[in-house]
């Protein structure tokens, strides 16, 4: 699995990805998330311009089948979205994506990966879980997270449970 910064040219893939990943909630009825836009070419742009963009890539041929892209918030590396496309699900690449993430960010200081998501999706919070993420209780929300939270509820994700998770990471020592 080749884990690698997004390129330009493939900015229409991931949103083609995203809408593919997008599709299984349909079977949740949740119609609206399953026909949700992904993000614009010129945010996702703005992700890798900054650095921010992941694709996984299984042979290394330029046609990524996961993405992930990351948001400093309040010390932690927030994954903003991570979607694999369903074809290439359960063989561990959002795993990779997100432990490579975890490498960026413990390298660059963060404490640790945050991320909002749907509380009582399958491949939502109960994946998270089993990847070491701990749901926070509201009392433990950063401002930065109270800000993503609003936000989301103003696009009209809060008709589902959702919730805050935190993965603390170890801190890597200088040299390692």
């Amino acid at each position: 699995m080749r884990i690698r910064p997004a390129s330009f040219a493939e900015l229409p893939l991931l949103q083609d990805i995203e809408r593919a990943a997008g599709e299984p909630f349909r079977s949740l009825g949740m119609v609206a998330i399953a026909e949700d836009e992904p993000l614009p070419l010129d945010v996702l742009e703005s992700y890798r311009d900054a650095g921010r963009a992941w694709v996984a890539d299984p042979d290394g041929a330029g046609r990524p089948v996961a993405y992930l892209l990351m948001d400093a918030v309040d010390g932690a590396a927030h994954i903003e979205q991570v979607s694999v496309h369903p074809a290439a699900a359960r063989q561990g690449i959002g795993r990779a994506l997100i432990d490579h993430l975890a490498s960026v960010a413990a390298a660059q200081g963060l404490t640790a990966l945050t991320l909002t998501t749907f509380a009582d999706v399958p491949w939502n919070a109960p994946y998270y879980a089993r990847l070491g993420f701990r749901t926070l209780a509201e009392t433990e929300l950063t401002d930065g997270l109270r800000e993503i939270r609003r936000a989301e509820a103003a696009h009209g994700l809060d008709c589902w449970p959702r919730v805050c998770m935190r993965r603390t990471l170890a801190p890597t020592s200088p040299g390692a």
